[in-house]
């Protein structure tokens, strides 16, 4: 708890100085508090880094007969884009053909949040959630699709507010265009 308060006021700090450095006044009614919550705020949204996704999956890992795709679609999730922090944010789509063990669905979900919740690119992430499944459950394939606004595209830059970015990775099974497919068809019927 102590290293937690000491990132605080670390993070409470820069933002003093950043909001300096943009000309406001951080002794300001309504800015006095900002820094405090700026850094919690900062805390929670990259909280990843302190999970460990391998073992939530295997804290859940049940031995069972099932050989048959398992999807768990729309699992929705914020994430902070590691080349200016601000937040993109969408759906990311998961299936997986078990080899002898399934996991609790809630696990794929959460392993989603542990990869969001870290300073990320989309294309990492995707390949990071099908990377940990794969791993840790050892199943006949795996893929993911990540569908995704990115703050950074809309606000700034290229001012795209429409913009939706789709990245996917498989592995195994998912290798067959007639596998992918079905998972494909399976996501357009929700």
């Amino acid at each position: 708890m102590e290293d937690r308060e000491e990132r605080i006021e670390g993070l409470k700090e820069c933002c003093s100085k950043m909001l300096t450095l943009m000309g406001e006044d951080v002794e300001r009614e309504g800015l006095v508090k900002t820094p405090e919550r700026v850094a919690r705020a900062i805390l929670d949204t990259t909280a990843g880094y302190n999970e460990d996704p391998e073992a939530i999956l295997r804290g859940a890992m049940f031995k069972e007969d099932y050989s048959q795709m398992v999807i768990v679609k729309d699992i929705d999730f914020y994430s902070l884009c590691e080349h200016h922090i601000l937040p993109f944010f969408g759906k990311v789509h998961v299936a997986y053909i078990p080899n002898g063990y399934i996991t609790g669905l809630s696990k794929i979900a959460r392993v989603v949040e542990v990869y969001s919740r870290r300073l990320q690119v989309q294309e990492r992430m995707t390949l990071q959630i099908k990377e940990c499944i794969q791993k840790t459950l050892n199943p006949l394939g795996v893929m993911v699709v990540v569908e995704a606004q990115h703050l950074c595209m809309q606000m700034r830059g290229v001012k795209k507010q429409n913009s939706v970015t789709t990245t996917s990775d498989f592995c195994g099974a998912f290798n067959q265009a007639k596998t992918r497919e079905e998972f494909m068809n399976l996501l357009r019927n929700r």
